[in-house]
């Protein structure tokens, strides 16, 4: 379902000090802006397979969440390429579809639409999103009012109100509240076991080990090793422990 061949990605990030939009168009123009290459993802390579649950561990800034963006198509690859057969939703940053203005009904529709649901089908599913999402006494009220748990409770319900082919998952389980965390995580568990192919990137690798088949382990930019979550799992531990 995904086929991942030689990903690099690379920033270009300004080196010098410009300390004005003048200064920095001056120095554009004069050629002088220098340039530092951040190098965020060094060949990577691996396939995930139709209905398969794949983990993607490594430290902060290994290029976990660069790599969800790119095979979301968020994000194109400086080098290499991402095959993917299916329909794809991307769970990486809940609510960043929202507008602050609007209520939190009017941005299920908003949000759904972004994610490719007619109207037609979010008018079917609006009370399973709202009776998940716990808000119905705030729904009408503007999300600018809304906490950032509720937030993420509101933007994972509408995410996972259907069975994509194929699921990309950033540290989701950690929205709202421990009640909340483990509806998201029983969702999780279930759209999972409908034959749903998950990419999951957690921090916690008892998460990990917990629901995924094969784990990707990501260190300096490029892939450590790829095997069975047992495996990468105890390897990633003893890793941790010795450093």
């Amino acid at each position: 379902m995904i086929d991942v061949e030689h990903v690099t990605m690379r920033f270009r990030m300004a080196n010098d000090k410009v300390m004005s939009l003048k200064e920095y168009v001056v120095a554009i123009l004069r050629k002088k802006l220098i340039y530092e290459e951040l190098t965020v993802l060094d060949d990577v390579s691996f396939t995930v397979n139709k209905g398969e649950v794949m983990g993607i561990v490594g430290k902060n800034g290994a290029g976990k969440s660069t790599l969800l963006k790119i095979i979301a198509g968020v994000l194109k690859p400086t080098a290499g390429k991402v095959n993917t057969y299916g329909n794809i939703v991307p769970m990486l940053e809940l609510g960043s579809g929202f507008d602050q203005e609007l209520s939190g009904r009017e941005n299920v529709y908003l949000n759904g639409a972004i994610l490719g649901y007619s109207k037609e089908f979010l008018d079917s599913k609006y009370d399973e999103i709202l009776d998940f999402s716990e808000l119905k006494d705030f729904i009408e009220m503007p999300i600018r009012n809304y906490s950032s748990g509720m937030l993420m409770r509101l933007a994972f319900s509408i995410a996972t109100v259907v069975r994509p082919e194929i699921l990309i998952v950033d540290e989701i389980l950690a929205v709202g509240d421990a009640g909340f965390q483990n509806k998201s995580k029983d969702r999780m568990l279930e759209l999972m076991s409908g034959g749903t192919t998950v990419l999951f990137v957690s921090h916690s690798i008892a998460q990990i080990e917990q629901m995924c088949e094969r784990v990707v382990w990501l260190e300096d930019h490029k892939i450590k090793m790829v095997d069975t979550a047992a495996v990468v799992c105890e390897a990633y531990r003893e890793y941790w422990n010795q450093h």
